[in-house]
């Protein structure tokens, strides 16, 4: 297993990147915040697959958390994530400090577009800026490259994917299927805060997901009929706290009259200091000729 080598200043990645595309090396990136798992992997394989230089960032970034949020608790092993990487035959990890990436107040901030406020930006209002932000600087940082996400955060990838095109950032945004444990559970590097009580109950999210999927094959096309069905199935687990469920457009993450086309159905929901989110997509039933 060959070791990634670890990169902690601005200046070191650009200076290695730009020397590797003159050499007409492909660079893929996958943005991290660490306490890396088989999720994080299947996107750095993907990377690795497709590109001749992949690069990781670890950095838990501080202006995506609100007051009371877990920024200070964010499970975090450098050591750990490293053997992660060369694992996946990640060439470069940039795991860089705080003081790095904001070495002063932040006094720009990127604007968000419409479909980022509602589900996870209605329930955290400061996530998406600061998601953003950060993203931007990382791509601006990273320069012309793939850039791989996961769909369990299908919000944050559509939210990525515009901003990129909007600002004409050399960036491709890949978008990678969701890694699952065995019972259906997304991984998540949240699902350490789980007490075993509360594990057992969590794959309810996908049950959900798949319940709402159910009656959409059948010809639901009400939104609030599905959001129901997905609701009562979140309410048979006894420690789960509902954050949110949604029927949507997968497109415009809205539902502007009833269902069609492409779909995505979402859900957050709360078990103790855990918050877990999924979402999964499906096409309603052509109407016969």
């Amino acid at each position: 297993m060959t070791e990634s080598v670890v990169l902690g200043s601005i200046a070191e990645v650009r200076r290695m990147l730009d020397a590797h595309r003159c050499a007409g090396r492909s660079i893929g990136f996958v943005p991290t915040m660490g306490a890396l798992h088989a999720g994080h992997q299947s996107l750095m394989r993907a990377s690795v697959a497709a590109n001749d230089i992949t690069i990781v960032s670890i950095f838990v970034n501080p202006l995506q958390f609100a007051a009371g949020e877990d920024l200070g608790s964010y499970p975090r092993d450098l050591a750990r994530d490293t053997d992660c990487c060369a694992d996946a035959r990640v060439d470069l990890l940039f795991a860089p400090s705080a003081e790095e990436m904001y070495p002063g107040p932040m006094a720009t901030v990127v604007d968000v577009p419409p479909f980022a406020a509602p589900l996870e930006g209605a329930s955290r209002p400061e996530h998406f800026a600061g998601v953003v932000t950060v993203v931007a600087k990382l791509f601006s940082i990273m320069g012309e490259c793939r850039a791989y996400f996961g769909e369990k955060d299908w919000q944050q990838v559509a939210v990525v994917t515009r901003m990129a095109a909007d600002l004409s950032m050399p960036v491709e945004v890949v978008p990678c299927p969701t890694m699952r444990e065995p019972d259906g559970l997304a991984m998540s590097s949240r699902n350490i805060y789980l007490t075993s009580d509360e594990r057992a109950e969590a794959p309810v999210l996908r049950r959900a997901l798949d319940a709402g999927l159910a009656v959409i094959a059948k010809g639901e096309t009400d939104p609030a009929m599905v959001e129901a069905v997905m609701a009562d199935t979140v309410a048979t687990a006894s420690l789960a706290t509902l954050d949110y469920v949604a029927a949507v457009q997968a497109e415009t993450l809205v539902a502007d009259g009833p269902l069609h086309g492409e779909v995505r159905l979402l859900v957050a929901v709360r078990f103790g200091k855990a918050r877990l989110i999924d979402n999964d997509g499906g096409m309603v039933p052509g109407k016969p000729a």
